[in-house]
């Protein structure tokens, strides 16, 4: 691939790892695309490498983040239920304060929730908290698996 083609790549790269961070856009798959492209244009050992460890890392990074954080919120007592009405007032929160008001909304969902459920604060609370750790938890998996993929890329530059 020439300079120009690998810039836009490592642009592309970038931008899928922000995405991985904020969860605003599907950030790893943009990694994964990014670096499938620059695999199949490259060719060759190298290239094809790449892009089966790119594929690996970004797959079992998204299946890994569902099946512990799952299990997380589940050993806590969070319902899925209370996870949808968070993502829902995280979405509303989106639009009505940008930038902060989506993770404002997840929270207070969540809250309101389990406020609802529980029908004592404390507990609310607790279940708040753990829906925000298990959502950190997803966070930084995603992002594991995009630096890894970002990882195996800069390898195949460096290789050929």
């Amino acid at each position: 691939m020439d300079p120009f083609g690998e810039l836009l790549v490592g642009v592309a790269v970038a931008i899928g790892i922000v995405g991985a961070i904020i969860q605003l856009y599907p950030g790893s798959i943009i990694v994964l695309a990014a670096v499938a492209v620059w695999g199949v244009v490259t060719g060759g050992a190298v290239g094809w490498t790449v892009v089966v460890v790119a594929t690996l890392a970004v797959v079992l990074a998204g299946v890994a983040k569902y099946l512990l954080a799952g299990r997380y919120l589940t050993g806590a007592g969070v319902p899925g239920r209370t996870m949808v009405v968070g993502a829902a007032l995280g979405v509303v929160g989106f639009f009505v304060v940008p930038v902060v008001g989506l993770p404002l909304g997840f929270v207070l969902g969540v809250y309101l929730a389990e406020t609802g459920r529980r029908r004592n604060h404390a507990d609310a609370w607790r279940s708040t908290v753990a829906a925000m750790k298990a959502t950190g938890l997803t966070i930084l998996i995603e992002l594991a698996g995009a630096l890894v993929a970002t990882g195996a890329w800069v390898v195949g530059l460096l290789l050929t």
